[in-house]
């Protein structure tokens, strides 16, 4: 494919001024989290249903975030990107908020975190950013743990952007 360069209301435009910022990770997750923080301080309080099974119930303030999808469609919708709240049930992590999509078209609800690097960062309380595969598709991630007041690990913020 040639490059032509182009007239556009009197400004030439080139290969070297047509420039496209890649997404940043680390700026979409940040701004998951801002938007979960200012509903409120996360918590866990009694379980819910997702996807046929009871996990623990994640709230942010005195919203449940199981089968809610307000928040990560919004960062769909400003990002481009795909986005998850987890939630930690025993020694995994489920999707209990998600627009990451099954191969069926479906959220991916109710499926574990696999035991990968993300899994390892956040099980040790610490921020992963890097590549992942997600059900199936690589994307570039980040992954944050969400803890309680004490300090407790209870879930973890997910986005990535499509590889």
């Amino acid at each position: 494919m040639k490059f032509v360069p182009t007239l556009v209301a009197g400004a030439l435009l080139t290969a070297s001024t047509l420039s496209f910022a890649a997404p940043d990770p680390k700026a979409t997750i940040a701004d998951l989290d801002a938007r979960l923080a200012k509903i409120g301080a996360p918590k866990l309080d009694g379980t819910a249903q997702v996807a046929g099974q009871d996990v623990p119930a994640i709230y942010f303030g005195d919203r449940r975030i199981n089968n809610n999808f307000d928040v990560v469609d919004a960062i769909r919708n400003t990002h481009q990107a795909t986005a998850t709240v987890f939630v930690r049930d025993g020694e995994e992590f489920v999707r209990v908020s998600t627009n990451v999509l099954t191969p069926e078209g479906k959220r991916g609800l109710g499926t574990k975190l696999a035991r990968n690097a993300a899994y390892a960062a956040l099980d040790a309380g610490k921020q992963y950013c890097g590549p992942i595969d997600v059900l199936g598709t690589k994307f570039e991630s980040c992954y944050n743990p969400i803890k309680d007041a004490s300090g407790k690990i209870i879930g973890a913020s997910y986005i990535g952007h499509k590889q």
